[in-house]
């Protein structure tokens, strides 16, 4: 991240969610800062760190969230606008990853890089949290049914008994 790039607000970006006007935040660049290369690709870091140079020293690693206006890019994008409209007003790097974009996709990005978002006014992510259930009652029959039919069922034997009695004592 140089320091000729503009940060934005999250509130900044999320501002430009329409088809005239649509930029897109997408998360997970990261990079090194080393003091012999000014930035290399985290890659390129962990295979280096692997051959066990010594000289790769002062390493800090810095995540941040990029800002792309895709204004121009919405005519031209294979999945078509909407799928960029939905993906405005929130850190949209699930989105982008998820599709599985290729290489050449991956190089455009840099044409309409515009800056940075400032890390700490991105709300966090809301982990999945499992929805309340209702406890399960695995006999579906409540009290008040089971109860009228303690009741019925033996009235309605007994009936039958006097009915069949009437019926033999009459023939």
């Amino acid at each position: 991240m140089g320091g000729d790039r503009k940060v934005f607000t999250f509130e900044e970006v999320t501002v430009h969610n329409n088809h005239k006007d649509c930029w897109l935040i997408i998360n997970g660049k990261v990079m090194i800062e080393i003091s012999i290369y000014s930035k290399i690709k985290a890659e390129t870091e962990a295979l280096l760190l692997r051959r066990g140079s010594g000289e790769w020293e002062g390493i800090q690693n810095q995540q941040y969230h990029e800002v792309y206006d895709v204004t121009k890019f919405m005519e031209d994008h294979p999945g078509g606008d909407e799928v960029l409209l939905s993906s405005t007003g929130q850190d949209a790097t699930d989105d982008f990853e998820d599709v599985g974009h290729s290489d050449s996709a991956r190089e455009m990005m840099g044409e309409y890089c515009i800056g940075d978002v400032d890390a700490s006014t991105v709300p966090l992510k809301k982990k999945y949290k499992i929805p309340n259930q209702p406890h399960y009652n695995q006999d579906k029959t409540s009290e008040f049914i089971i109860k009228i039919l303690q009741f019925l069922v033996p009235l309605a034997i007994l009936g039958l008994a006097f009915g069949i009695r009437l019926y033999t004592k009459s023939t």
